[in-house]
C-alpha cells in the first residue's frame, strides 16, 4: 500500500466525496443496503488492512472499560496500570485513548493485541453499520485515515449517481 498515494489521492477527492455523503443525509436510495453490502464486498478484494495500518498509524480508538479490562489483563496488567501507562483521557468527551500514534501496538503493520483489541478496532472502519447513512460523519471523518473507506465511498458515488436519480 502506498501511503503516500493515498493521502494525494484522499486529500483530492475529499471535498466531492464529503459532498456526496452529505446527499445521503437526505436521499437513500431504497435499495442502499444490498447496495453498500456489494460495493463493500469488492473493496476488500482490492484492500489488504495488513499492507496498510494507516488507521493504526494516524488514529486512536476508544477504549471501553470492557476493553481495558480484557486487554490489561492479556497484558498481565491491572486495568490502572494498562490506563497510566497507554491512555489518556480526553477532556472534552471523557474517551480513554491511545497516549501515542502510531499505536503502541502496532507491530510490522501487525495488531500485537489482534485477538483482544479494542471493540472500537474490531469495528473499524464501520462499513456494516445500519443504517449505513447514519453514519455519514465517520465515514467522512475516516476518508483520509482508511483506503477502504474512500474506496467504498468513491465507488458507492460512482454507482449512485450513474443508477439513480441524483440531483445536481
Amino acid at each position: 500500500m502506498n501511503l503516500k498515494k493515498f493521502r494525494a489521492t484522499a486529500a483530492r477527492k475529499k471535498v466531492s466525496l464529503s459532498a456526496f455523503l452529505d446527499k445521503l443525509d437526505h436521499i437513500v436510495p431504497d435499495e442502499m443496503p444490498e447496495i453498500v453490502a456489494k460495493v463493500d464486498a469488492s473493496v476488500w478484494q482490492d484492500i489488504n488492512c495488513m499492507e496498510c495500518a494507516n488507521c493504526c498509524k494516524t488514529m486512536t480508538p476508544t477504549f471501553n472499560k470492557t476493553d481495558v479490562t480484557r486487554i490489561s489483563a492479556h497484558l498481565g496488567m491491572k486495568p490502572k496500570e494498562f490506563r497510566d501507562k497507554w491512555l489518556l483521557k480526553e477532556e472534552d468527551s471523557g474517551d480513554w485513548v491511545n497516549k501515542t500514534q502510531p499505536c503502541q501496538f502496532l507491530v510490522d503493520n501487525k495488531c500485537s493485541i489482534y485477538e483482544v483489541r479494542p471493540a472500537d478496532c474490531a469495528e473499524f472502519p464501520h462499513h456494516n453499520k445500519k443504517p449505513f447513512d447514519l453514519y455519514n460523519e465517520t465515514f467522512k471523518n475516516n476518508l483520509i485515515h482508511c483506503p477502504a473507506t474512500l474506496t467504498l465511498v468513491d465507488r458507492l458515488k460512482k454507482l449512485i449517481e450513474k443508477e439513480y436519480e441524483w440531483p445536481a
